[in-house]
């Protein structure tokens, strides 16, 4: 039955985009020297099938590529129509596998595309995809009471000759991942019935990318002037308290307020409990724990590290633990969390910590997967647009800029 729709449906597409490359090159006005070669045939794959296309060609005599006016007024990807390829795109980065993509969609939609065929539309797009996310675009408006803008990074596993001359954690030394950087930028506008900070539905926007903090806050940072930094009535900068983030927080977002995540500190505070009583006596840690913990949640920082240095000279390890109170020492300011909670803040990284997850973890770092950069870069980027639910916003930009290359056709709407 399917096969008996397709059939005429895919005649129907094939003559009216056939109709329509008449009207491109019959419209088309060739630029100075640019002479037409007649006409050349693509056999073209959609929705419903392949389909042949007949349109010109132009080209300058001595250069060695000319162009086809229609191909870039349709916004065709090579031999694919544009819905085909937004669809192997997005296929192609949310399945968790090229493999499982081609199969995902023969199955569903009846459409015979290989492994290799979804990668290579996905690489052809994907670059693309990597500079829209990370591009200037106009301050935009904020209603929100609260903006909230946080980032972390999380480990890509790379094939070797990524990870040449890289220094890893593990015992050899030896680097097996690449830390990818993603961002987030969301808001709030209400507590619930209990006080607790509830965040706007559907509001969260990513980013992604293999820069350093310095470098990916650039990119962060356009991020949230479009989502309306400018204009914010408060900003809150949620980050891990590492030093490069801290940097980042600095250089970008100097008159936000940051919050060191509260679960980062919860780690941290279990490793200093550790360094000073070690693991032997867990129903002590844990009393320990519970009572640090309320502290750190009452502003209580500053009497922790008192706490933990007078504990250092009773046992003779102040070396030891003077290294595990850097965080704390370094972050007193970033760990008022009493006072943060006060004004209705979140203080936990939960949103970023389960875009790690999903957007990176669930695509990236499947078993046996080894990346290279440019291709988890491309479909990370894929995977944070439509995250975001920017698929349409992402598509015309890239269907206008093809037909930009034409100069004298008008932009898509």
């Amino acid at each position: 039955m399917r096969t008996a729709i397709f059939k005429p449906a895919n005649e129907l597409v094939g003559t009216l985009l056939q109709q329509a490359v008449d009207r491109i090159d019959e419209a088309y006005i060739p630029k100075s020297g640019e002479q037409s070669k007649g006409r050349e045939p693509l056999v073209v794959q959609g929705m419903f099938g392949t389909f042949l296309l007949m349109r010109r060609y132009f080209y300058h005599p001595g250069k060695k590529r000319g162009h086809f006016p229609a191909d870039a007024a349709l916004g065709l990807e090579g031999a694919y129509t544009p819905a085909l390829a937004r669809l192997a795109c997005l296929e192609g980065s949310d399945e968790t596998s090229f493999r499982q993509a081609s199969f995902h969609l023969q199955e569903v939609g009846g459409i015979s595309l290989s492994e290799r065929q979804i990668q290579r539309v996905v690489g052809r797009v994907g670059q693309d995809a990597v500079n829209w996310q990370s591009r200037e675009s106009a301050p935009g408006p904020c209603e929100a009471r609260i903006l909230y803008i946080s980032t972390d990074y999380s480990g890509v596993p790379m094939r070797r000759e990524e990870l040449e001359g890289r220094k890893g954690k593990n015992p050899e030394g030896k680097a097996k991942t690449r830390m990818a950087a993603l961002g987030c930028v969301f808001t709030q506008h209400k507590e619930d019935e209990q006080g607790r900070p509830v965040r706007d539905h559907e509001s969260t926007t990513y980013l992604s990318g293999f820069q350093s903090p310095s470098d990916f806050g650039i990119s962060l940072r356009r991020e949230a002037i479009r989502r309306g930094l400018l204009c914010a009535p408060e900003v809150v900068l949620l980050i891990d308290g590492a030093p490069g983030l801290e940097k980042l927080g600095l250089d970008y977002f100097e008159d936000a307020v940051q919050i060191v995540d509260f679960y980062h500190a919860m780690e941290h505070l279990q490793a200093l409990i550790e360094t000073l009583w070690g693991k032997a006596d867990e129903v002590r840690n844990k009393r320990r724990r519970h009572y640090w913990k309320k502290l750190l949640r009452h502003d209580g920082v500053e009497r922790i590290i008192k706490q933990a240095r007078k504990e250092a000279l009773l046992r003779g390890n102040v070396a030891e633990v003077e290294t595990a109170l850097g965080y704390f020492v370094n972050n007193v300011s970033r760990m008022q969390y009493g006072t943060f909670r006060a004004k209705k803040y979140f203080i936990g990284s939960g949103v970023i910590e389960a875009g790690c997850r999903t957007i990176i973890g669930k695509r990236c770092k499947q078993s046996g997967m080894f990346w290279g950069e440019p291709g988890a870069e491309k479909i990370l980027a894929f995977r944070c647009i439509h995250a975001s639910h920017r698929l349409d916003s992402f598509w015309k930009h890239r269907l206008n800029s093809r037909v930009a290359q034409n100069d004298s056709l008008p932009l898509a709407a």
